[in-house]
């Protein structure tokens, strides 16, 4: 099956490439929404710090993430604390993005599970009504995430329950779905395509089309292309496109660029290796052997990465969002250390430099025929 998508995905891209180009959206250089995903402001109960950091940098949006059970129809008494939490950042005019999920084991692929996981979901954004922005799940292309045996079928339906109960209610909602870079994103999405079809259904499934398009390692530059692999990251943006057509053409789910809808990437991040005087703020051993210096007089480092890699979403027609992974880094170093702020919260070199990409961005007067990898029309 895997082998037959490999092949649709070869001779579809071919076609299309010839008759829909990625510059061929509605609107071009749509306002860049540059954010992170970082769960610290909900365990705070003094927030002043980190609500400090997010207004020095000029954050346009913070992505929060709650877990969630089978059994859960509501969010439980210490979800409550932390959708307070999240509601003081809105309250502080932070853009916050409510993303709900868990591992494999607790995705909610039957009728019942559907139903509670979305009644959870128009739960916590009544305790938090400001928030307008819900992704659905997380990467469900992954096997970590959404057993295999579900796929996309299963997905499919998760969406359309939950994006016919978050737009039931009288307030706007930006409902996001989730894929990954890895695990063949394009088949997942042919699939996906596939079983809204055969729902028969003519609402849509996603207002935005939330994608984590994760280089292989850190080092590898932002504009990369994986011609001829599973992988879509975001030097393949033509390609992300032209699956998304082939999927959803002349449905009613519009594809990014047309009638608002757009793509999102809801987690990017290049890991750095702590200096040694911030050793000590961290435990075990790194598991990333591509991991950067947070900048370096020459060579790759974070701070350029980052840089390209959101002025290359920018760049980008149907893209408006773009999350760094995370704020701090996680104290792990078997877990993510891509964040801007060491784990003891000093700022690392690459700090100023996404700050001043944020600033650029919101100019909105880069030369995107000079930003590397980017479409050119």
């Amino acid at each position: 099956m895997r082998h037959a998508f490999r092949l649709f995905l070869a001779l579809g891209v071919a076609a299309l490439l010839a008759a829909v180009s990625a510059r061929d959206v509605q609107s071009t250089h749509l306002k860049l929404i540059v954010g992170v995903t970082d769960d610290t402001a909900k365990w705070m109960v003094r927030q002043d710090g980190i609500v400090g950091v997010h207004r020095d940098l000029r954050l346009m949006a913070v992505r929060v993430t709650v877990p969630w059970r089978p059994t859960q129809a509501k969010p439980t008494r210490l979800q409550k604390v932390y959708l307070q939490r999240i509601r003081r950042l809105t309250q502080l005019n932070d853009r916050v993005v409510l993303s709900v999920y868990n591992t494999a084991d607790f995705a909610p692929t039957t009728p019942t599970e559907r139903n509670r996981y979305c009644g959870f979901l128009q739960g916590a954004v009544k305790h938090a009504p400001l928030i307008h922005d819900v992704e659905i799940w997380n990467e469900a292309n992954s096997p970590a995430y959404w057993p295999e045996s579900a796929g996309p079928e299963s997905y499919a339906k998760l969406l359309a329950r939950c994006y016919d109960v978050l737009h039931s209610r009288p307030f706007p909602i930006n409902v996001i779905s989730s894929t990954a870079s890895r695990h063949d994103p394009a088949g997942f999405i042919f699939r996906l395509g596939e079983a809204y079809r055969a729902l028969g259904r003519t609402r849509p499934l996603f207002d935005t089309f939330g994608h984590n398009p994760y280089p292989e390692n850190s080092a590898e530059p932002p504009y990369a292309s994986h011609t001829g692999s599973d992988v879509i990251a975001e030097g393949d943006y033509e390609t992300l496109m032209n699956v998304l057509h082939t999927a959803f053409d002349k449905t009613g789910q519009p594809v990014p660029g047309d009638r608002g809808v757009t793509i999102w990437y809801v987690e990017d991040g290049f890991q750095t290796v702590p200096p040694r005087d911030k050793m000590r703020y961290y435990r075990g051993r790194e598991n990333d052997h591509f991991a950067l210096p947070a900048v370096a007089p020459e060579g790759v480092d974070q701070a350029t990465q980052l840089k390209d890699a959101i002025l290359l979403a920018y760049c980008q027609p149907a893209v408006s969002g773009f999350l760094n992974f995370g704020l701090i880094d996680e104290d792990r170093l078997g877990g993510w250390q891509s964040g801007l702020l060491y784990r003891d919260g000093t700022r690392k070199p690459s700090y100023d430099t996404f700050k001043d990409a944020i600033a650029e961005v919101r100019r909105r007067d880069t030369d995107c025929s000079k930003v590397r990898g980017a479409p050119q029309g």
